[in-house]
Parts: structure tokens; C-alpha cells; sequence
């Protein structure tokens, strides 16, 4: 992987949290973690004592940076498969693909030529050449949101379900 694209990714996987260049965003994954980490100072100290919510929760957040660095690696690196399953190859855009369909309807909607720097073009660069540095970003950014929003919903699924379960085993105690 292109070294600059390393640097991207990290960018991106650092501040999808909250950890930005001019430091720690408040009410952020990264804040939280913060948070914890001075909870579990403490407690080495002999100042507080860490509770196991404090640590389910760092855990949690721990889960979900993981979760959102994952999905914006995986999605770069699912990118050129991608475009290739969509017919956008390296040597040209596969005859009936998707990418064949888009191309037509393309060049119909332009009077019967592709534009240069439309969306089929810019989709049959990347499929040919890889992404440019600008390209990965975004597609990264898409990834990490992405993984926020599934850890999201999932943890809200979780903590209703086990709201749930907690009220059933209220409602059938004696």
C-alpha cells in the first residue's frame, strides 16, 4: 500500500473518534476513552475505584474505534473489487457489465459521448489505475461512517434487547 495512503487512513481512522489535530473532541469515542483512562489512573493510585460500567463502557468504545478503522481499511481495500465486479477493469469497461449500462446511459444522456470528469469516467480511472489519493480518502471516510453507524444501531439493538429481557425477568419474578 502507497505510504501516503497509510497516512490518509490513519487520519481518518483517528479522527472518526475524536482524536484531531488540535486535540481530544469533546462528547467523542475518544473522549470517553479519556475519561476511563484517568478513571483507571486513579484507581492505581489508590484514588477511586474503576467500576465494571466504566469498563463495559471503555470497552465499548474500544470496540467501536476498532469497528470504524476496519470498515474504513476494508472499504479501501474492497474498492478495486468492486470496480472490477462492476466491469470498470483495467483494460476497459467489460461488455454487458454494470459498468457497460452506465456507460450507455451515459453517452445517451450526453447527446452519445461520455463526459470527461463524469461520474463513469472518473469510476473507469479508478477500475484502470486505482484510486487516487483524494478517491481513498473519501472511500475511507464512507468506510469508518459506515462502521459507526452499524456499531451504533448495534449497540442501541443490544442495550433495548437486554432492556427488554431485564423487564421480562422483572415481570416474572414472584
Amino acid at each position: 500500500m502507497d505510504p501516503l495512503w497509510m497516512v490518509v487512513l490513519a487520519a481518518v481512522a483517528l479522527g472518526a473518534p475524536g482524536f484531531t489535530a488540535t486535540g481530544i473532541a469533546a462528547s467523542s469515542p475518544a473522549a470517553s476513552m479519556m475519561s476511563a483512562g484517568q478513571v483507571a489512573r486513579s484507581q492505581s493510585a489508590g484514588d477511586a475505584v474503576i467500576t465494571n460500567s466504566t469498563l463495559v463502557e471503555w470497552l465499548k468504545t474500544a470496540v467501536k474505534v476498532t469497528a470504524v478503522a476496519a470498515a474504513a481499511v476494508g472499504a479501501v481495500a474492497a474498492a478495486p473489487v468492486v470496480l472490477g465486479a462492476a466491469g470498470f477493469t483495467a483494460t476497459g469497461i467489460a461488455a454487458s457489465s454494470y459498468a457497460a449500462g452506465m456507460m450507455s446511459a451515459a453517452a445517451t444522456a450526453s447527446g452519445g459521448g461520455v463526459l470527461a470528469g463524469g461520474v463513469v469516467a472518473g469510476l473507469q480511472s479508478a477500475g484502470a489505475a486505482g484510486l487516487a489519493t483524494s478517491a481513498t480518502a473519501v472511500v475511507a471516510s464512507v468506510g469508518g461512517t459506515v462502521g459507526w453507524l452499524t456499531t451504533t444501531v448495534a449497540s442501541g439493538l443490544v442495550n433495548s434487547t437486554a432492556a427488554v429481557l431485564a423487564g421480562v425477568g422483572e415481570a416474572a419474578g414472584p
